[in-house]
């Protein structure tokens, strides 16, 4: 299906989903129209329509918080879409991640994604410490020493989560663990090796 082809509302808009691509958390509901579509695809990033202030906006073109755009999606009627994301930054002009934030309560939900959220700002994260002052932060030192001292590290974090399981503390085994995965990711990043190159990985294994 074509963008034209979708089934655009009579006001030449059509509701969008943005969701974080790599958490699966939705960040936004909004309006784009064939121009935000168009400029979304041709640019990599997210374009929206403003009905209050009717006209075409980038997002975070103001507040930094850039969306790299990863995948556009319609439904099944083509009259909806989902755009999949990867942020840069809070989605909501409130400051949090996303724009979902209150709930209205029917039972007790399982807590789901926390872990993969967490991973993607923390690889964000990382990134941006590239190149910064080493005095600035622990994650610019590691990544200014280089392999060595972020693999010295790896091994002993690694040596820390034995002990955690070993002592039969969850609590001490679920710091140490966080502990680990985040030295892990500085390794990962210095090495040049993304993380969904690992997921494939995994991915094989299982098959």
């Amino acid at each position: 299906m074509t963008i034209e082809e979708l089934a655009w509302g009579a006001d030449g808009l059509m509701p969008v989903v943005i969701q974080d691509a790599r958490s699966g958390a939705v960040l936004t509901l909004a309006y784009a129209n064939r121009e935000a579509v168009e400029r979304s695809i041709a640019e990599g990033t997210t374009y929206l329509f403003s009905r209050s202030r009717n006209l075409l906006w980038k997002k975070g073109e103001t507040s930094g918080n850039l969306q790299r755009l990863l995948a556009i999606e319609y439904d099944c009627d083509g009259d909806a879409l989902v755009y999949r994301v990867e942020p840069a930054g809070p989605a909501c002009h409130t400051g949090t991640e996303s724009c979902f934030t209150g709930r209205v309560l029917f039972g007790e939900l399982p807590e789901r994604g926390a872990f993969a959220s967490a991973v993607a700002q923390l690889k964000a994260t990382i990134k941006e410490r590239r190149g910064a002052s080493p005095e600035s932060s622990y994650t610019a030192r590691l990544l200014a020493g280089g392999v060595d001292r972020i693999a010295k590290k790896v091994g002993e974090e690694a040596t820390e989560v034995v002990i955690a399981a070993k002592n039969g503390s969850a609590d001490e085994l679920r710091r140490e663990t966080a502990d680990l995965v985040y030295h892990l990711l500085v390794l990962l990043e210095e090495a040049g090796l993304d993380l969904d190159a690992v997921g494939e990985e995994l991915t094989r294994r299982a098959t």
